[in-house]
C-alpha cells in the first residue's frame, strides 16, 4: 500500500462525500482490476443475459471482422501507415505525399513512424493487414472487459457481452476495423491510463497517456486531469514519452524535417470533406467568421465548465470524476479541432460505463440522444433526400458531441447548486450524506486509498 501523502489543494473545491467516509476510511473508486474480492454481477437474472447476449456478441464480432472488415472500404487508413513504414525501412523520405490531394495521407509525427515502422517488415501488406483488424478487434473487446471490471463487475457477468454488442453495433467500432485504423489499440491504451490513474500507478498511467499523445496528439489535453490531483509522475511521463521518441526517431527516419515544412501546415488547415468538426461545418457551408467564433466560445465555456465544477468531484467520486472528465475533455477536441471523424466517438465507451453509477451525466435522456446520434451506424445518403441526407450523415455526430457537452455541463452545474441549497452536501455523485468539513481535514490524494 502506497503511503497516504499530504495534497495542499485536498480541501479546496471538494464536493460530496461517499458514504465510507462516515466509516473513518477513504473509499476507493473501484474494485482493483486484479482481484474478482468484491465484484458483481447483474443479479438473478445475469445467467438468463448471458445465455441470450454471448451468441449474440460473438455472431457480431465475427460478421465485422471476417466480413466487413476483411471486405474493407475506399477508405483505408492502414495502407498509408504500412507505406509509410516501408519508406521509413527503405530509407525513402516518409513524408513525400501531394497534400493537396484528398487521398488518404501518412498524419504521424517521426516518434510515432518508428513506434509503427515493424509493421513495414513483411512484404504481405494483406497479411499484415489481417493481423493489425485482428489485433484492433482484441484490443477492444480487452479494453471493454477492463472497463467491466473497474465499474465493479465481474468479466464473467453479463455486463461484458451487453458492452461487446453495443460497441460492435456502432459505427465507430465498425469503420475502425473496416478501415484498419489503429483506434482500437488506442482504446485498451487510454484505458490502461485511466484504471492505473485510478489505482496510483502514476509512472505507468503517464506511459499509457504518451504513447496515446505520441500516435493522435488529441489525448493532451488529459494531461490537466493529471496536474489537478497532483500526479506528477504521470505528468512528467506522459510529456517525456512523445518528447523522447521524436528526439530519437528525428535522426532515424529519412526526411523527418518534412514533417514539419510540408505535413504540420496541412495538419493545421481545415478541410471541407470528411470532417465532422465545428470548424469544418464552418468552412464547408461557408459560414462568416463572427458565427464560426462565436460557436466555438459557447462550446469552449461548456468544457470548461464541465470540467471545473466536476473537479469538485476528484477526491470523493474520483471514477466518476476521472472517466466524465476524460469523455468531456475528448469529446471538446473532437468537436473543436481542425479534424473531427466520428469514430473517434470510441474514446466515449467509458463514459457509457458511468451509467452502472449511482450517479452519472448520462442518467438522462438528452445524453442518450446525443450518444446516439454519436455511436449511429446508419446511412442516411439516400436519393430521395438529397443533400438532406449527407448532412444528417456527415454531421449528426457534431450535434452528438455538443449536447454531450451541454449535457454534461449543465448536469455537474445542477449538482453543484443542489449541495449548495442543502448545505450538507448530499445531492452529489455519491448520492449520499456526509461532512465534507470532516473529509477536506484528511487531504487524502484521490487515488491512494487503503486497500482491504
Amino acid at each position: 500500500m502506497k503511503s497516504l501523502r499530504s495534497d495542499p489543494f485536498a480541501g479546496f473545491w471538494v464536493g460530496a462525500v461517499p458514504a465510507a467516509d462516515a466509516a473513518g476510511r477513504a473509499t476507493a473508486p473501484a474494485q482493483s482490476a486484479d482481484s474478482t474480492a468484491g465484484l458483481r454481477d447483474l443479479g438473478r437474472h445475469d445467467g438468463l443475459l448471458r445465455v441470450i447476449l454471448w451468441p449474440l456478441a460473438v455472431l457480431l464480432v465475427v460478421h465485422t471482422v471476417l466480413v466487413r472488415a476483411v471486405a474493407g472500404s475506399v477508405t483505408d487508413d492502414f495502407t498509408t501507415v504500412y507505406l509509410a513504414a516501408r519508406r521509413f525501412l527503405d530509407r525513402v523520405p516518409v513524408y513525400d505525399e501531394i497534400y493537396h490531394h484528398v487521398d488518404p495521407h501518412y498524419l504521424y509525427n517521426p516518434g510515432a513512424t518508428l513506434l509503427l515502422s515493424p509493421l513495414g517488415m513483411s512484404h504481405h501488406p494483406n497479411a499484415v493487414r489481417m493481423v493489425f483488424i485482428l489485433v484492433g478487434a482484441a484490443a477492444i473487446i480487452a479494453a471493454l472487459a477492463w472497463l467491466t471490471r473497474l465499474f465493479g463487475y465481474r468479466a464473467t457477468s453479463a455486463v461484458l457481452p451487453l458492452a461487446v454488442c453495443a460497441a460492435f453495433l456502432t459505427e465507430a467500432v465498425r469503420n475502425t476495423l473496416v478501415f484498419a485504423n489503429i483506434n482500437g489499440v488506442l482504446l485498451l491504451v487510454f484505458v490502461a491510463f485511466l484504471a492505473w490513474l485510478l489505482r496510483g500507478r502514476d509512472w505507468a498511467a503517464g506511459v499509457a497517456l504518451g504513447l496515446c499523445i505520441l500516435i493522435k496528439p488529441m489525448f493532451a489535453p488529459l494531461i490537466v486531469l493529471c496536474i489537478a490531483v497532483w500526479r506528477w509522475r504521470a505528468v512528467i511521463a506522459a510529456v517525456a514519452v512523445p518528447v523522447v521518441a521524436n528526439l530519437v526517431a528525428w535522426p532515424l527516419v529519412p526526411g523527418a524535417g518534412d514533417y514539419l515544412t510540408k505535413l504540420a501546415p496541412y495538419l493545421g488547415e481545415v478541410r471541407d470533406y470528411a470532417n465532422s468538426s465545428l470548424p469544418g461545418i464552418a468552412v464547408y457551408f461557408g459560414w462568416p467568421g463572427w458565427l464560426r467564433l462565436t460557436l466555438t466560445a459557447v462550446c469552449a465555456a461548456a468544457v470548461a465548465v464541465a470540467v471545473i465544477v466536476l473537479a469538485r468531484y476528484r477526491f470523493t467520486a474520483p471514477l466518476m470524476w476521472l472517466i466524465t472528465s476524460s469523455s468531456v475533455l475528448l469529446a471538446g477536441v473532437f468537436l473543436l479541432s481542425s479534424l473531427g471523424q466520428q469514430y473517434y466517438s470510441m474514446m466515449l465507451f467509458p463514459l457509457v460505463f458511468t451509467v452502472l453509477l449511482e450517479r452519472s451525466v448520462v442518467h438522462n435522456w438528452p445524453a442518450w440522444a446525443a450518444l446516439a446520434a454519436v455511436f449511429s451506424p446508419f446511412d442516411w445518403d439516400a436519393e430521395a433526400w438529397g443533400r438532406w441526407g449527407r448532412w444528417v450523415g456527415q454531421f449528426a455526430n457534431t450535434a452528438g458531441w455538443a449536447t454531450l457537452l451541454a449535457v454534461a455541463a449543465a448536469v455537474a452545474v445542477a449538482w453543484w447548486r443542489s449541495e449548495r441549497a442543502t448545505g450538507d452536501r448530499a445531492a452529489g455523485p455519491a448520492g449520499v450524506t456526509g461532512d465534507a468539513r470532516k473529509y477536506r481535514t484528511r487531504r487524502v490524494r484521490f487515488s491512494e486509498r487503503q486497500r482491504k
